[in-house]
């Protein structure tokens, strides 16, 4: 089959790879339809490497069962699913008292375990789950980034009304605007430089668009809201510099929210440190998408936003391409190259 492995930094190589089997009673097999590239992914291509050499990459994705282990009795061959590729040990301290986020030994498909960019997959029937009619392949692809976003969210105390900023407009960002209005925001502020961006978060719902680019943010928002501020900020751009910029945008008793991962040291100036001590915000950190019970209430409400079309992720797929060119997509995103924001392959069965 044709896969796509990292064997080092910026070394990711279109390769024939083995048919993965069915290993345990409760596994099932799944020809994909549909895998997307994460932000994750790309810092990983550009600066960390893989956690072991030659492993097929990638995680988001959906497709169809072709094949299931002996005591696999809730799903069936030809049932259109989606994947949670995240895995949890089940037993450490944090497992145990129902946060499976923090899990000690937390990792994804892709990382130490062959992954998504290929024609098959196979995992534990507990991490599948069918798909409703009304979820096409492209959507389904982006139920685990939706469902990352809808966990931070989750971490805060949002209320019907509330005013909402987020940083950085790539998908993380562009998810969070809808699960903003989801959660009841009143008001959507998406910040970026790109201009190209901005223009998706209008599609997608954001009230207000904030280049800021020539102009810090915060100024900006705080004209706009009578000097306040906003209820809860969201940081989703990863970078060392609005990791430190986000702690601005929230009114006094305010809220920050981290989804992004800067890889870098972040340098708070001082103004922005004070914001944290001086308006008494309340920071959160956000990692992954799992929740009790297993895979959580993050997967649950995704899809059943996604049925309802409350989710609609059509206008942040910018690119849909073969498995083959892999290689060159990422060499491209990560050089700085504009135009890309969720970009989905589309292996196709040969083996």
């Amino acid at each position: 089959m044709e896969s796509l492995k990292l064997y080092g930094v910026q070394d990711i190589r279109y390769e024939e790879a083995v048919v993965p089997r069915l290993v345990h009673n409760d596994d099932v097999r799944i020809k994909i339809s549909t895998v997307g590239i994460c932000g994750s992914d790309l810092s990983r291509f550009k600066k960390l490497g893989p956690y072991v050499p030659g492993t097929i990459f990638g995680h988001e994705c959906t497709g169809v069962i072709i094949e299931t282990g002996s005591s696999v009795t809730h799903l069936q061959e030809g049932m259109r699913v989606a994947v949670c590729p995240t895995f949890h040990c089940g037993t450490c301290q944090h497992c145990l008292s129902g946060e499976p986020s923090r899990c000690s030994s937390l990792h994804v498909v892709g990382a130490k375990q062959d992954g998504a960019f290929a024609e098959y997959i196979v995992l534990p029937s507990s991490q599948v789950l069918p798909l409703p009619d009304e979820v096409d392949e492209e959507s389904a692809a982006l139920i685990e980034p939706s469902a990352v976003v809808a966990h931070g969210f989750y971490r805060t105390k949002i209320k019907p009304g509330a005013t909402v900023a987020i940083m950085g407009c790539g998908s993380i960002g562009l998810l969070a605007i809808q699960w903003a209005k989801i959660f009841g925001a009143s008001h959507i502020f998406a910040i970026d430089i790109d201009e190209e961006k901005l223009d998706i978060a209008k599609e997608m719902g954001a009230d207000v668009a904030v280049n800021s680019k020539d102009r810090p943010a915060y100024e900006q928002i705080r004209e706009i809201t009578n000097g306040l501020g906003v209820d809860v900020a969201i940081e989703s751009a990863g970078s060392p510099i609005t990791s430190a910029q986000v702690l601005a945008l929230p009114k006094k008793g305010g809220e920050v929210v981290y989804l992004g991962i800067p890889y870098g040291d972040v340098p708070i100036e001082r103004f922005y440190f004070e914001q944290i001590v001086r308006n008494e915000l309340s920071i959160h950190g956000s990692w992954n998408a799992l929740s009790t019970p297993f895979p959580g209430r993050e997967w649950e409400a995704t899809i059943h936003y996604m049925k309802t079309g409350a989710l609609n992720v059509a206008p942040m797929i910018s690119h849909r391409l073969p498995l083959e060119q892999g290689p060159d997509v990422f060499k491209r995103m990560t050089s700085g190259e504009k135009g890309f924001v969720k970009v989905l392959f589309y292996p196709q069965a040969r083996g």
